[in-house]
């Protein structure tokens, strides 16, 4: 799944670490959701959304799981 979270960082001027602490997740959950070794969950999903003002669908691209 691709996910808009490196360039929504970049833009908010966020580290991994602080979008960690915002969401209450650790660094290492965040790098492997922007790597794609893991995918977060729904309500995951929706706090790091929320964080960003934006809806899932804005943060995260499903299309590739439409085949599954």
């Amino acid at each position: 799944m691709r996910t808009e979270i490196p360039r929504l960082r970049r833009e908010h001027k966020l580290s991994q670490e602080e979008l960690a602490q915002a969401v209450g997740v650790t660094r290492q959950t965040i790098t492997s959701i922007e790597t794609g070794k893991y995918t977060a969950s729904l309500p995951l999903a929706y706090k790091i959304a929320r964080h960003f003002g934006l809806t899932i669908e804005e943060v995260f691209d499903f299309s590739d799981m439409e085949d599954e």
